[in-house]
């Protein structure tokens, strides 16, 4: 004799087994993403499961399924419509050239921005290797002007204490701004 919730589990693993495959290709035919469609599939039967009681006394659960699957695919896509607007704001399309990079000097700031926190290591490379404004980069990394000004001040001394008493903020902020052509070749 089974209880309520053996039943429910049963009840809900048969409606996995009839539906995952489907909610997964309409996952991907929404997103267009083959590598998330599981992915969301999976995130709706989890949040199905946790209102199977609710769901599986609608009158078409299959439906409401594909309800869930659409809103997480919607989520996405608008997520990375938000993501492909901030690369936007601070990627330039021209072609970018460096003549004699220094590479030694190249590589030394690399390694010492890898060591920053996140958001000074952001700041300092907006600010000085895609040469965005206090205001757009505030606005790419979803931070106040206030904090990009702090942030970008503090890292930029940082780099000088990582880098040794001959890096003059000038000799950072260009090398940063070298880097754009030697780190990625030319663009």
């Amino acid at each position: 004799m089974g209880t309520d919730v053996d039943d429910a589990a049963a009840e809900f693993h048969a409606f996995f087994e009839r539906h995952h495959a489907e909610l997964a290709r309409l996952a991907l035919l929404l997103t267009g993403e083959p590598d998330a469609a599981d992915d969301l599939a999976a995130d709706a039967l989890l949040a199905l499961w946790h209102r199977w009681d609710r769901v599986r006394a609608a009158d078409h659960p299959a439906a409401y399924a594909r309800g869930v699957v659409a809103n997480l695919a919607r989520t996405r896509v608008r997520s990375a419509v938000r993501e492909r607007r901030r690369v936007a704001l601070f990627w330039s399309q021209r072609a970018e050239r460096t003549e004699n990079p220094d590479v030694a000097g190249v590589v030394d700031v690399q390694g010492a921005l890898r060591r920053l926190p996140f958001r000074k290591r952001a700041c300092v490379v907006l600010r000085h290797a895609f040469d965005l404004s206090e205001r757009d980069t505030a606005l790419a990394l979803g931070v106040s002007v206030g904090t990009v000004k702090s942030q970008t001040s503090k890292g930029v001394a940082e780099l000088q204490r990582l880098l040794g008493p001959r890096a003059a903020p000038r000799q950072v902020r260009a090398v940063i701004a070298r880097s754009r052509g030697a780190a990625g070749g030319n663009r």
